[in-house]
């Protein structure tokens, strides 16, 4: 250790080598064990009730600490032992009645022979780290009573094959560089950029897409002010046909579209938004649509996901069938089944075989078609597999089999149907009876509008054109580099507009991207890698983004815990997401920053968003169409995101939710996805 090392430097080296020079003497295993830690407790509880009254407090104080680590003790066993290499991510100094204490935060407990580490996740003094700065006064209770103090030191650290490589305190960070060390200021890092430092309307970025920042409610505002010149010509657009909205995350695509079903409402009275129709991609889309239109003066339309819609029209014109959903259907059936393949072999015979126009007929096509594997193996060819295509064929011959005994009337079959069922009968209904509706009645919407198109199937596509009036009036919205359906959607719109009937000349493209800064954006455009799409134009500058690399996830929650925590008293009304790669990772962050006492920490599931400032922890998968003001990606690396077409458009998706700022964090190897600048 060099003696020119600054003092903070020096005194953390010490520990550190203290540190792992009591753990190589004193191996796991060697410590008290439960047994022993029971009998002193029996024997300290004898000696408390003979003891006079002036000795009882320093026994009962033997006895919290007893109890602790008897607490400590049973609490670890299921967790990781210490690592020598890596024992601790953090330091915290306390100083009680004159003494002063050093406790360190790790991934497992470790008290005995003077060491004093302990499981974040766990130890109850964990919380005097999580929930106080460096200088403030605390009063916790712990063991049973009340302890006072003040908190003298807080800091982190990043230990690496029993080095410390950085260490974080309240003013700056010492980082590392071989045999010197290098001062980084804390602004440097800090999560910022949004009140007071993005551009704000009246500035380049007041367009259609830029929001309002930090708004304490998260959804719309009036917006109507923002539009562009391009934005509004398509809001206008003729009043009949189909429109596409193709561009960039933060282009407008929604907004536009939900704007122009209030322009047409407006404009044109023959509009009637009870035969208005919304289908969007997810839950909380649902939610964020439904709460946007009567802002926009546009009440009753219907705004649905496409599962709950098509199951709905499933159960009207086909009430015989079962109405239990399969939630654990087969990749393989699920391509089968939304295959452009299968739709034109249904189509087909459709056309070839004389039937009634009956539910029993539909149902009868449908079954026909998805067994029949002479036709879906010439169909389908060698792009899907002879293994994969026999796995289906398999699980629909016993389906359609079990479905037929239902409709027979055995109610002892258990029959599930699959997601991808609805869209397929739908179509046979539609080519085999015509067109969809309750009780004679036909569906006659007078728009639609389609979100996220590319993560549908052009037979879902399908079904929902022929439920449009004559006019045929629908907007399409989506984007190809945000296409992460694995079993459906489509990744070339020239394709795909000919395969729906739809001229090209339709098409149009939205090229300014308002959402996200120009560093955010010009990231989530590399890790794409070779892409036909064209680079969207930013209106804003913004601190680049950063990835941060941990020992463990523990280092990682308290890192952004006092990231988050500061933020939080400089930007109230901020609203961050954590995205994760797991529900695991999800429930491990969310428990760790509530631990933490920062405010509106929510845990989100089945996409129930708030829509409000806080912290948002939830699965990478849930959040495609929102935006939030900061967004931190959970654990960057190779095991998660794996080098592959679908894994680079969903990091795609996630980075581009962020407006001001992302970062990314890593505990393992970082997946070879980001780009070199940021490895």
């Amino acid at each position: 250790m060099s003696s020119t090392a600054p003092t903070v430097v020096q005194e953390e080296i010490r520990h550190l080598q203290r540190t792992r020079s009591i753990l190589e003497e004193n191996p796991e295993g060697v410590g008290r064990s439960e047994e022993e830690l029971v009998r002193e407790l029996i024997q300290l509880r004898d000696d408390y009730r003979e003891a006079k009254t002036e000795d009882r407090g320093s026994i009962q104080e033997q006895l919290n600490q007893l109890m602790a680590l008897l607490d400590q003790h049973r609490a670890a066993r299921s967790t990781a032992s210490i690592d020598i290499e890596n024992p601790y991510f953090a330091h915290l100094e306390v100083e009680e009645d004159g003494k002063r204490r050093h406790v360190f935060l790790g991934r497992a407990t470790r008290l005995n022979h003077g060491l004093r580490i302990v499981d974040w996740r766990n130890a109850p003094i964990s919380r005097l780290f999580y929930q106080y700065d460096e200088g403030d006064e605390y009063a916790e209770e712990m063991a049973g009573r009340v302890r006072e103090g003040l908190v003298t030191a807080r800091r982190t650290l990043h230990i690496s094959r029993g080095d410390i490589l950085r260490i974080g305190t309240p003013e700056q960070d010492w980082v590392r560089e071989q045999d010197d060390w290098r001062r980084v200021s804390r602004d440097m890092m800090r999560l910022a950029g949004g009140e007071g430092a993005a551009l704000r309307a009246g500035g380049p970025g007041a367009r259609l897409g830029a929001g309002q920042v930090h708004r304490s409610d998260k959804h719309l505002p009036d917006i109507a002010a923002l539009i562009d010149p391009e934005q509004f010509s398509l809001i206008t657009a003729k009043n009949s046909g189909v429109v596409v909205l193709r561009g960039s995350a933060g282009s407008g695509k929604t907004t536009v579209a939900l704007h122009r079903i209030a322009y047409l409402a407006y404009e044109n009275r023959r509009f009637k938004p009870s035969r208005v129709l919304v289908i969007v991609w997810g839950r909380a889309m649902r939610d964020y649509v439904a709460h946007v239109l009567p802002a926009l003066g546009v009440e009753g339309v219907t705004v649905s996901t496409w599962t709950a819609w098509a199951r709905k029209r499933v159960t009207e014109q086909m009430p015989e069938l079962p109405k239990v959903i399969a939630d654990d259907t087969p990749a393989a059936v699920s391509r089968l089944k939304l295959h452009t393949a299968t739709a034109d072999l249904l189509e087909r015979h459709i056309r070839r075989t004389k039937g009634p126009k009956t539910a029993a007929q539909v149902v009868d096509d449908w079954s026909h078609v998805i067994t029949d594997r002479r036709a879906l193996s010439r169909a389908l060819g060698s792009q899907f597999g002879s293994r994969n295509l026999e796995r289906a064929i398999e699980w629909n011959t016993q389906l359609t089999s079990d479905v037929a005994a239902w409709m027979d009337g055995d109610r002892t079959v258990d029959v599930r149907l699959d997601p991808e069922d609805d869209a397929l009968l739908l179509r046979a209904w539609q080519l085999r009876c015509g067109r969809l509706g309750p009780r004679g009645r036909n569906l006659a919407y007078q728009h639609i509008v389609l979100d996220e198109v590319q993560d549908f199937s052009p037979v879902e596509v399908q079904v929902l054109l022929e439920t449009t009036d004559k006019h045929k009036s629908v907007t399409l919205a989506g984007d190809t580099r945000q296409h992460i359906s694995k079993d459906a959607g489509f990744s070339s719109w020239q394709d795909f507009l000919q395969r729906i009937g739809v001229e090209s000349t339709a098409l149009s493209t939205l090229e300014i991207s308002y959402r996200s800064t120009h560093a955010i954006t010009r990231f989530a455009i590399d890790v794409l890698g070779e892409t036909d799409e064209p680079m969207p134009h930013t209106r804003r500058e913004g601190p680049p983004v950063e990835l941060f690399r941990f020992g463990d996830h523990g280092a990682c929650v308290a890192f952004l815990a006092e990231e988050l925590r500061q933020l939080q008293r400089e930007e109230p009304n901020a609203n961050v997401a954590l995205l994760t790669p797991s529900a695991n990772l999800s429930a491990l962050y969310a428990d760790g920053l509530r631990h933490a006492d920062l405010r509106d920490v929510r845990r989100v599931v089945n996409q129930k968003f708030a829509f409000a400032p806080g912290i948002d922890i939830v699965e990478v998968t849930e959040v495609k169409g929102l935006e939030f003001d900061y967004v931190v990606l959970i654990e960057a690396s190779a095991q998660h995101w794996p080098d592959t077409e679908h894994h680079r458009r969903l990091l795609h998706v996630a980075s581009t939710r962020a407006i001001h700022q992302l970062w990314l964090t890593c505990v393992a190897t970082p997946t070879s996805i980001l780009p070199d600048v940021i490895r």
